[in-house]
């Protein structure tokens, strides 16, 4: 690599032709990242004979001000200060060919709250651009005077818990199976029973929204009705998602107003209608107190592959700035992909209130969030009872179990799936507030609980030996190495 190029300055820099991006002033190794500008990383694959500084630099001036030829138009302008500015590019560990490139971004170049603007720079035409073979967008830090430009989570963990109060476990859920199909009244039976037997929320699921086997209004009204039941039986606050997913945000709109009128404490929406429809329906929510669900559809297309896309962890940092109170961030022992060193990456930046750099866990920055509400993790995907240790260990308190399959599925029906899911789950946490090695010993407790609970016999004899253990495709590039001290 070249590090020594030099940044063309004076009147030479406005010549009319063609300059190399790192000499347009885009390479910048010598810069010092203010604390007010936004910082990206991106994980850049240059095409055979490309330069990995030249690429870098090419990639600050396509996501800021840059174009593939010199302009006079930039003298209208300070354009040293909006330049993008490449200052630090490394080898990624165990994979040749690709580049860390570290960019800092002066906090002008954004419009504050606004997630649409800042990708349509970030993630813009950049992403197509041909010098390079791939590009990932690793993370990125934001300052704290760009992140108190954004509301934060509607209603937050705390709060959360507060209004269904639920304190001192996680919560449980279950997503509605089959997820199409089912007529609103039996749609409504499956929630009745979920919550009757035990669980916290039941939802929908991405792809429910209004079609000919069930107008929403319909299943609004039959999941309500349900709702209310589960409440009065059991004596517990209770919650469904409504899954508001409109083509307009006019239908949006009305569909969360009748969830309001109908008494839900909560709605979902699916990350496929856009970041700005998110931040307008979480604004909505904090407005009307109202629990705002986000279902992460469609994010696997741009999330993960290694070498190309967006990192989840970027995505769940954005949707926090957004405003969203749930968000699925992956499970480690279910179906669904997810590294568990990664994944508590993702959970991290979802619950702390400043996430330090930890490499293994694939964050790279410090990153302050400046008193922004928690957002609350969501688990979801192939879990059952049997791993109920597993997941507590793994995700923490703070985040919520659904289990679909694991309680629709249950060999005696629904209402027994929910119960054998909230026995083991208050038998596993009651062993944890004993001091037991509750990870260790899982297996144990939860036979000794299932004694006691028929539904969680047959749901550990059911699938207590069902895992998915994959190789997930997006795993930390870098591992702790242990000193002599330990």
């Amino acid at each position: 690599m070249d590090t020594a190029a030099k940044t063309v300055r004076g009147k030479d820099r406005y010549k009319s032709g063609v300059m190399e991006y790192r000499k347009m002033g885009y390479w910048e190794p010598d810069y010092e990242p203010k604390d007010t500008d936004v910082i990206a990383l991106f994980r850049i694959t240059p095409q055979d004979g490309v330069d990995p500084i030249e690429a870098a630099a090419a990639v600050a001036g396509e996501s800021s001000t840059a174009t593939w030829t010199v302009v006079w138009t930039d003298r209208l302008t300070a354009s040293e200060k909006y330049r993008a500015k490449a200052y630090r590019v490394d080898e990624v560990p165990n994979a040749p060919g690709q580049y860390f490139a570290y960019i800092a971004y002066d906090l002008d170049l954004f419009e504050p709250g606004s997630i649409a603007n800042l990708s349509a720079s970030i993630i813009g035409n950049v992403f197509g651009f041909k010098p390079l073979k791939a590009l990932r967008l690793e993370d990125m830090r934001f300052p704290v005077a760009y992140v108190k430009t954004f509301q934060g989570p509607a209603t937050g963990i705390v709060v959360e818990r507060e209004r269904l109060d639920k304190f001192g476990r996680p919560l449980l859920g279950a997503t509605i199976k089959p997820k199409l199909g089912l007529s609103g009244r039996n749609y409504g039976r499956v929630v009745y029973e979920a919550l009757k037997g035990g669980l916290d929320f039941t939802k929908d699921d991405e792809n429910i929204n209004s079609q000919p086997f069930m107008h929403w209004r319909d299943r609004f009204l039959y999941c309500m009705e349900a709702v209310n039941k589960a409440e009065a039986a059991t004596g517990e606050i209770k919650g469904t998602y409504l899954n508001v997913t409109a083509g307009d945000m006019e239908a949006m709109y009305e569909r969360a107003e009748f969830a309001k009128e109908l008494g839900s404490c909560i709605v979902m929406i699916d990350l496929v209608i856009g970041y700005t429809a998110i931040q307008s329906m979480a604004k909505w929510a904090r407005k009307n107190d109202m629990i705002l669900h986000l279902h992460r559809a469609g994010h696997g297309t741009y999330t993960r592959q290694k070498s190309h896309g967006v990192s989840f962890r970027v995505i769940a940092k954005w949707m926090r700035l957004a405003g969203v109170d749930h968000i699925h961030a992956g499970t480690v022992v279910g179906k669904l992909e997810g590294d568990p060193n990664t994944t508590k990456g993702y959970y991290d930046i979802c619950r702390e209130g400043f996430n330090p750099m930890r490499l293994e866990h694939g964050v790279f920055f410090d990153q302050d969030w400046a008193s922004l509400n928690k957002l609350m993790p969501v688990a979801s995907g192939g879990i059952h009872a049997g791993q109920m240790h597993q997941l507590i260990h793994l995700l923490g308190e703070d985040t919520i179990l659904q289990f679909g399959g694991g309680t629709i599925g249950h060999p005696m029906g629904i209402q027994a799936g929910a119960t054998a899911n909230r026995v083991a789950l208050e038998a596993m946490i009651y062993a944890r507030n004993s001091g037991r090695d509750y990870l260790a010993e899982g297996p144990q407790i939860l036979q000794e609980a299932a004694r006691h609970c028929l539904p969680l016999k047959q749901a550990l004899d059911t699938w207590g030996d069902v895992t998915f253990d994959y190789t997930s495709t997006d795993s930390p590039d870098f591992v702790p190495v242990a000193t002599a001290a330990e």
